[in-house]
């Protein structure tokens, strides 16, 4: 059978169901050995001002919110400064905070939640997305590279460096 996927935009009724999803995955990352989000960030006020400035986003399964992550147009100052070269220089999407509930994981909604960024993007008619993760983060390091980011270098973000990537979109 077949489940609805949909992303819409968080509202702050989804908060604590977000918060909740954000928990696992800081918890799933502690597991992991990963230093990426141990240090109280992403926190609750992260989530309340993502869904206030309207960059909050959740992927939905037949309603369910199942993934959040926040999608911000053309504003990441760390990204200003690469050591390495963006592909592009136009506008963009920033793509940070992807969690997927434990229940859904393993289903390959965060691979479903990027193409639907890329259609989003698109949609938009912005020319890129861009987005980092810790050089520990295999599992997102892996999605990345089967959806076709380019590497592109490091910026300095949330205390650390960072892998830096890329994908022209339109």
């Amino acid at each position: 059978m077949n489940s609805e996927i949909k992303l819409r935009k968080a509202e702050i009724e989804d908060r604590d169901i977000i918060w909740n999803i954000l928990q696992q995955a800081i918890e799933r990352r502690r597991q992991d050995g990963s230093t990426q989000w141990q240090q109280g960030y992403p926190n609750l006020d992260t989530v309340e001002s993502d869904i206030a400035k309207g960059f909050g986003y959740v992927l939905t399964v037949d309603g369910e919110i199942a993934v959040y992550t926040a999608l911000i147009l053309n504003d990441e100052p760390a990204y200003s400064t690469i050591e390495g070269a963006w592909l592009s220089n136009g506008e963009f999407v920033v793509v940070h905070r992807v969690a997927i509930d434990e229940k859904f994981a393993g289903q390959g909604l965060a691979k479903k939640l990027f193409g639907h960024i890329e259609d989003f993007t698109r949609e938009q008619g912005i020319q890129s997305v861009k987005v980092d993760t810790n050089y520990d983060n295999i599992a997102m390091l892996k999605i990345l590279e089967s959806k076709g980011y380019s590497y592109c270098g490091e910026v300095f973000l949330a205390g650390g460096m960072r892998k830096a990537f890329e994908k022209i979109i339109i």
